[in-house]
C-alpha cells in the first residue's frame, strides 16, 4: 500500500482536526482545496450534531460528507445516507437506567436540537459550543423526535465516574468514552466504522485506499476500517494502540502535517503519468 493511492479521508473533528479552540485552521482549508482537485472524498465524522459540523466547515459544506453523532446520521449534501436512531423501547429503558445515576448529565441529541435536563453550570456553559440548538427538559417524555445519540456528562471525569455504571449496556449498545468529560450511548451500529464501510461500498473505495484520523474511543472502528490509520499525538492510549500510524497533536496541526505528505505523493504520481 502506498499513501498516493488514497482516495478517502475521514477525520474526527474535537482533539483532531479542530484545536484547542474548536477551529479550523485556515491551513486544512487551503489544503482542502487540492485535495479537491485530486478527486479525493473528505468526510468529517464526530460525535458532534450535523448542526455543529455544518457550521465548523461552512466554506466547503456541500462538497463533504458529514458523519455525525458518533455515526447514528451521514448526510451528504441534504441527502440522509445513514440514519440509526435509538429504538423507543430502549431509549425508554435507558433514560430510566440514567436517572439513577450521581452526578451524570444527559444530553438527548436529535437531528436538528439538543434535549437537557441538568442546568450544571459547567454542562451549560459548553452547550453553546457543542449543542447550541439545545432545549431544556423536565421530562424526558417531552422528546417527540429520534434520538441518536445520549451523551453523559461528568464534571470531573467521565471514565472514571460514568462508564463503570454503564458498561455493562455494552452487550447490546455502543458505550463509549468520547472525551474527558463524556460518554456516549447509541445503537451498536451507531458507530463511525459502519458509516465508513457504507461510504466504501457506495463509492468502491477499499480499506487500503483509506485515511483515517483520531484520538478518541469512539473512533477506534473507523481507524480500524482503514490502512492510513492515524492517532493523533494527543489520543487516547487506546487509539495509539489501534492507529497503524501517528501524527502531531491537534494543536500542531497533526492531520494538516500528514495531508500535504498525501499532496507530496499525489504530485509524484502525477508526474510519472
Amino acid at each position: 500500500m502506498h499513501i498516493s493511492q488514497v482516495k478517502l479521508i475521514i477525520t474526527d473533528m474535537d482533539g483532531t482536526l479542530l484545536n484547542s479552540n474548536h477551529a479550523v485552521s485556515n491551513r486544512f482549508f487551503e489544503l482542502y482545496k487540492e485535495l479537491q482537485r485530486h478527486n479525493i472524498i473528505f468526510v468529517a465524522a464526530s460525535g458532534r450534531p450535523y448542526y455543529s459540523l455544518i457550521e465548523k466547515l461552512a466554506p466547503i459544506k456541500d462538497d463533504i460528507i458529514f458523519i455525525a453523532e458518533n455515526g447514528g446520521l451521514a448526510i451528504e449534501k441534504d441527502h440522509i445516507l445513514l440514519s440509526t436512531p435509538i429504538n423507543a423501547k430502549d431509549l425508554h429503558t435507558l433514560t430510566t437506567l440514567i436517572n439513577t445515576l450521581e452526578d451524570t448529565h444527559p444530553v438527548y441529541c436529535s437531528k436538528n436540537k439538543a434535549y437537557v435536563k441538568s442546568k450544571s453550570a459547567a454542562l451549560m456553559g459548553l452547550l453553546s459550543e457543542y449543542y447550541k440548538n439545545y432545549v431544556v427538559i423536565a421530562d424526558e417524555s417531552e422528546i417527540k423526535e429520534d434520538v441518536y445519540k445520549i451523551a453523559l456528562y461528568h464534571e470531573e471525569n467521565s471514565e472514571q465516574y460514568i462508564y463503570p455504571h454503564v458498561k455493562h449496556l455494552e452487550k447490546k449498545f455502543k458505550v463509549k468514552v468520547s472525551a474527558n468529560h463524556w460518554v456516549d450511548i447509541s445503537e451498536n451500529l451507531a458507530n463511525k466504522g459502519h458509516a465508513l464501510q457504507l461510504l466504501q461500498e457506495k463509492y468502491g473505495i477499499s480499506s487500503a485506499e483509506t485515511m483515517a484520523f483520531g484520538d478518541y474511543n469512539n473512533d477506534i472502528e473507523m481507524l480500524e476500517g482503514s490502512y492510513f490509520s492515524y492517532a493523533m499525538g494527543n489520543a487516547h492510549p487506546n487509539v495509539k494502540a489501534i492507529a497503524r500510524f501517528e501524527t502531531i497533536t491537534n494543536d500542531e496541526n497533526g492531520v494538516e502535517c500528514v495531508l500535504e505528505q498525501l499532496l507530496l505523493a499525489k504530485r509524484a504520481l502525477v508526474l510519472k503519468q
